[in-house]
């Protein structure tokens, strides 16, 4: 059974702020695995990474964790996927952080040419011992079975076994005869679309040893085609109409064709053969074939222009040309068994490529130049770095990173850069062109209209105002001289209390309370409402207020919040237990994980009150109804279901206790602006929220997905960022 990734972070505590650098890291691990220095994140982990379908970035151009909550029932599918959040220290440049150390290399010629007789660009020095190829095939010249992939490589490499659950149902192309050196081969090369079940092939190509064309024909894939990549496979939806030829049919006739002791060539040969659902014994694949380190492999195009000076799948061409493509790589394994591995390791490879990769780069930074796009402006010459980013890893292990959105993000010229007009453009082009990528960053935006420094300070005014209104509660009537103490008491044991004063306007004496996590606000109002308080029955509620009007559908999405899935909170502990007191107490709950005492991010003493997170849902139900009513040293506990995340319990009292007012001069003197675009700006949040829908559910299970909100970090003020991120898994969620 193929392994699916998993996720795991632990950031249910107050102090989940993640940087800049610790989300390069992540992001670096994800795409590279441990090539190029590419470690395991600190602070979360990814299991099976090796496994990983590939990395999307969503990035919605500046907006901050404040845009999140103000439109938190807006944002309908991003609270209900993803599993994983984290505060993000805010950005000014978020795409350039991304990319981490930018790359110091600069050209210092560009070549004319890179066929295998650029003697310019070899080495006359080199010591051929330590390249790859010699390391793994020796120095002589050797047969071709030398260079088969033995039964554990093929495994390995992901090629269809006899035997294996991945391979059941293959077609055997019964080629079952002992290969010598003298065995024919067959160069194949297949173009394959996206479909409901997969990839699938639409066409195949096979070619003989003198490189003459025996098969050349168009397939109908089985299922609903969902992307025709049509522009690297060059195969369209109207070519296919008037097509009858099945998979059963193309196999039944490689059977036939193929002699008994065929040795079949192609570039990742493993993906051609999975596509045609077909297991052949013996295969050289020239990825592999002109081997390099840490796994990484030579693009087809690349060698055939540096091994055999040949010009392959043009960018003027629409697509790929299969045939073409086997030539290509059934003439690269002929030239290495011919030539053998010491006259190939002696044409420098990996130099000729880097001398192309310079080249390529300083074309598109000469082709960008004049465009002046506003990001590049931002950069201005930045100096010079060490280490080279990852995405010119991603580069140099031949997969080419996509970048999509409304401005040029990219400062190094390296990434598929596409500027679109829309929103909707841009999803358009993403549908089309994430699968086929392996990293993606693709940036949104609700357009500079509502951007601006002023609607930022309404919206921060807007999100404190409300959530102050959602700590606090009024109680009451009570008696003329009732006893404050005992109500502070009473409602002390919901939660730790912000404040508290004696209502007077009122015919009889009110009790306004603001707490400092929600859950005890709410659990106030379901355990006090209608209680005998203080010698008084009274009656608990929320301020009633116009953006009030909506408080209990929001309660509600918040407990059904996917992040807060197998959390409670319990209220009523004593000062002096400890952390691992509490430990000890709950150590009898079953499936319990995780134990988050917060903290006075002042004074650093704890609350008294904790969040427990288990591992199963219905172990979090058990466990809620165990603790209500339990008394721990004396004091009794009172408990629910989680509202906020440890990320929004610190953004919380960032917001009540830092200067949020400094902006509310500010707010009221744009009030009619800020309503006016109210009702507009929802609508395109709305509208957001489902292009990210619609762009998570197009990808591959077993793909990370990470939405930033990048934060603003500029002279107005600061907001805090927020991500969100998780794995796709088989039903469409973020995998744990």
């Amino acid at each position: 059974q193929e392994k699916s990734c998993r996720l795991s972070a632990a950031l249910l505590g107050e102090d989940s702020e993640i940087s800049q650098d610790q989300l390069y890291e992540l992001l670096k691990y994800a795409a590279l695995g441990r090539c190029h220095n590419a470690a395991q994140p600190s602070w979360c982990r990814i299991y099976h990474q090796s496994h990983l379908a590939g990395v999307v970035v969503v990035v919605l151009h500046e907006m901050s964790q404040l845009h999140f909550y103000r439109f938190y029932l807006q944002f309908k599918h991003l609270r209900k996927v993803f599993r994983h959040r984290f505060t993000l220290a805010p950005s000014a440049n978020l795409p350039v952080s991304l990319y981490g150390e930018g790359t110091n290399l600069k050209p210092q010629s560009t070549p004319q040419g890179l066929t295998s007789t650029s003697s310019e660009c070899i080495t006359e020095n080199s010591d051929l011992q330590c390249d790859p190829i010699i390391q793994r095939y020796g120095a002589k010249k050797q047969g071709l079975t030398s260079y088969t992939l033995t039964l554990e490589e093929q495994e390995k490499n992901g090629y269809p076994i006899e035997g294996s659950p991945r391979s059941k149902g293959y077609i055997s192309t019964e080629c079952d005869q002992q290969r010598t050196d003298s065995s024919p081969l067959f160069g194949l090369d297949c173009e394959m679309c996206v479909t409901a079940k997969g990839n699938e092939v639409t066409r195949v190509s096979l070619v003989d040893a003198q490189g003459q064309c025996l098969l050349n024909e168009l397939v109908k894939p089985e299922s609903r085609v969902m992307n025709y990549c049509t522009r690297f496979s060059g195969v369209t939806k109207k070519m296919l109409l008037p097509v009858k030829t099945r998979l059963s049919d193309i196999q039944t006739r490689l059977k036939e064709m193929l002699p008994h002791d065929a040795v079949l060539v192609g570039h990742s040969l493993n993906f051609d053969l999975q596509a045609l659902e077909m297991i052949h014994p013996s295969v050289i694949d020239t990825s592999l074939l002109f081997a390099r380190s840490e796994g990484r492999r030579f693009k087809l195009k690349f060698l055939a222009k540096a091994v055999l000076g040949k010009e392959i799948q043009s960018e003027q061409k629409l697509g790929h040309d299969p045939t073409e493509d086997a030539r290509a790589a059934l003439e690269l394994a002929q030239f290495f068994i011919e030539q053998g591995p010491t006259k190939v390791a002696e044409l420098n490879l990996e130099m000729l490529l880097t001398a192309e990769k310079l080249a390529e780069v300083s074309q598109n930074k000469a082709a960008l130049q004049p465009q002046g796009c506003g990001f590049q402006e931002q950069l201005n010459e930045p100096p010079p770095l060490s280490k080279p980013c990852f995405l010119d890893c991603l580069q140099v292990t031949g997969q080419k990173p996509l970048l999509l959105g409304r401005q040029g993000l990219d400062s190094s010229g390296l990434c598929q850069s596409n500027l679109s007009s829309s929103n909707k453009q841009i999803l358009q082009r993403a549908l089309e062109d994430v699968p086929l990528s392996k990293f993606s960053i693709i940036q949104f935006s609700l357009g500079p209209e509502y951007l601006a420094s002023h609607l930022h300070a309404g919206l921060h005014e807007k999100v404190r105002s409300k959530l102050t209104d959602m700590l606090t509660i009024y109680a009451g009537p009570f008696e003329e001289n009732f006893c404050l103490k005992s109500v502070k008491k009473e409602f002390g044991r919901c939660g730790p209390i912000q404040s508290l004063s004696v209502v007077t306007e009122t015919f009889q004496p009110y009790v306004c309370i603001q707490y400092e996590v929600l859950e005890a606000a709410q659990l106030a109002v379901e355990c006090l409402n209608g209680a005998e308080v203080a010698g008084s029955c009274i009656k608990v509620q929320r301020p009633v207020t116009a953006a009030m009007l909506d408080c209990n559908v929001l309660i509600q999405e918040l407990e059904l919040d996917v992040e807060n899935e197998g959390v409670i909170y319990v209220a009523g502990l004593k000062n002096s237990l400890t952390e691992t007191d509490l430990q000890e107490e709950f150590s009898q709950l079953k499936d319990l994980e995780t134990l988050f005492l917060p903290k006075d991010l002042q004074s650093g003493k704890h609350r008294n009150c904790c969040f427990l997170k288990f591992q199963k849902t219905q172990s979090a139900v058990d466990a809620l109804e165990a603790i209500n009513g339990w008394t721990m040293k004396g004091s009794e506990l009172r408990s629910r279901n989680a509202l906020a995340p440890g990320h929004l319990w610190r953004w919380i009292w960032q917001m009540n206790y830092s200067n949020g007012k400094q902006g509310k001069h500010i707010f009221y003197e744009k009030m009619e602006q800020l309503s006016d675009s109210e009702q507009d700006l929802r609508k395109k949040v709305k509208k957001l929220d489902h292009h990210i829908k619609k762009l998570y559910r197009s990808l591959q299970n077993n793909t990370l997905c990470v939405v930033l909100f990048p934060g603003v970090n500029s002279t107005h003020g600061s907001q805090s960022g927020l991500g969100l991120m998780g794995i796709k898994d088989d039903e469409g969620r973020s995998a744990c």
